[in-house]
């Protein structure tokens, strides 16, 4: 049923892509005012993190199936200050959880926290536990069962210093776990991080698009759906299915119109898409492929070639976006750039000293080389926790962006290549190149 009463939501995202979720989400809940929708989007604010926004069932279930940046979209259920676990308890054990699912549905229950003065958050995590148990035995007289591994509802609590939080989770798995790939390679870089990349960089549907170190395709995949107008959660079931409220008969109409848009995806062309990706690796090249058909998308051209032999895959300008293996991942012919070795595994000894005789330097250096020989008239985005990358290509970024891969800080670089060489970079007193 449809609640005339906007709910508050929050939606988490990898750090640094919070201005682009919120325009993503802007853009989906406009979409929902053209469309007529009951309880309007109304924007809310970006803090580290992720995004507050405001607006109806629809709104949240549109988060859901059309964000690819967001991790979860979680509804706000209450908030208070708090000074000890009790305070954390009291305020769970209040809350009408009946109303949302009954004690026949697993529960899982997750706390984060910054600077709480807390000093246990597993000991917290138990108490609101038991504060939804208890209140779900009171008035039933059954209590949940735990389930941590797939939960049918997932409650959350967010501490600060001084207020807590609690959220219902209205996504279940995380977003950026799409549905369709099968096989992530080494050091995968998850979905919704690659799709906020494409935004940060400016990249719309037919723009030429190249991603030279394609791995298990992940660049490619976003690309094409975000081309052929596929809903990045059509393949996928979420939390709010579990749930009492949520509203049945708008979620239907939602998911055949995806469902419908997918189907139609099917029949493109897809040298209109204008993306291209290769790799070194014939069995990496092989994962992308399936990756992409359970996409539900045509098939994109990929070809077998060295990133250092790259030459432009179309005539017009475009983009070339990567995230480059780097340390044991990156390799020449003969060791795979992903991590998988060719040599027979009781060899590994002379692949960690061919690997010694072989740095990252000298890859990156001819990498550098292709791209401002070949490429004239693109821009490059690197993805990259090594801050000495430019230097080492040989190339003076325009920009940088700082992104979180997970934990992992890393730069976004972008190059804007001109035919001809780079002069040297200005040193810091440390010798090093200039952030």
């Amino acid at each position: 049923m449809s609640s005339p009463t906007p709910f508050d939501f929050f939606a988490p995202c990898p750090r640094g892509l919070e201005a682009a979720l919120a325009a993503e989400l802007a853009e989906i809940g406009a979409r929902l005012q053209t469309a007529g929708a009951a309880a309007p989007y109304e924007a809310g604010t970006q803090v580290p993190g992720g995004v507050q926004f405001r607006g109806g069932w629809a709104v949240g279930m549109a988060a859901n199936l059309h964000s690819r940046i967001a991790s979860r979209v979680l509804l706000k259920i209450a908030e208070r200050s708090y000074r000890n676990e009790q305070d954390v308890y009291a305020l769970a054990a209040e809350q009408r959880w009946e109303t949302w699912f009954s004690a026949n549905e697993t529960l899982r229950v997750d706390i984060t926290a910054i600077k709480s003065p807390l000093r246990s958050l597993e000991f917290t995590t138990l108490r609101v536990k038991d504060a939804v148990c208890d209140r779900l035995r009171s008035v039933s007289g059954a209590r949940p069962s735990i389930d941590t591994a797939q939960p049918d509802v997932r409650v959350s609590a967010f501490l600060t210093a001084d207020l807590c939080t609690l959220y219902l989770d209205t996504s279940g798995e995380p977003l950026f776990k799409r549905g369709w790939r099968l096989d992530k390679g080494a050091a995968p870089l998850r979905e919704n991080l690659a799709a906020g990349i494409l935004r940060v960089a400016g990249w719309t549907p037919g723009t030429p698009l190249y991603d030279p170190m394609c791995g298990s395709g992940t660049f490619l995949a976003e690309a094409a759906q975000m081309s052929l107008g596929i809903a990045p959660g059509v393949e996928r079931r979420f939390g709010f299915e579990k749930l009492k409220q949520y509203d049945v008969a708008a979620w239907q109409a939602m998911k055949v119109e995806a469902m419908d848009a997918k189907r139609a995806a099917r029949a493109s062309n897809a040298s209109d898409l204008r993306i291209f990706g290769s790799d070194i690796s014939g069995d990496m090249l092989e994962k992308a492929r399936a990756n992409l058909e359970r996409a539900g998308l045509p098939s994109i051209s990929l070809k077998q070639l060295d990133a250092r032999a790259i030459t432009p895959p179309i005539a017009a300008p475009g983009i070339v976006v990567a995230n480059p293996p780097y340390g044991e991942r990156l390799t020449v012919r003969g060791r795979g750039p992903r991590g998988e070795l060719r040599e027979p595994r009781e060899n590994a000894e002379g692949f960690r000293r061919a690997h010694e005789e072989t740095p990252d330097a000298e890859f990156f250096q001819a990498f550098g080389d292709a791209l401002k020989q070949r490429f004239a008239g693109w821009s490059a985005f690197v993805l990259t926790a090594d801050r000495k990358l430019p230097g080492l290509m040989r190339l003076r970024e325009s920009t940088k962006t700082p992104l979180f891969n997970g934990a992992l800080e890393c730069r976004l670089f972008r190059f804007d290549l001109v035919t001809g060489s780079v002069k040297s970079r200005p040193a810091r007193d440390d010798g090093e190149p200039r952030e």
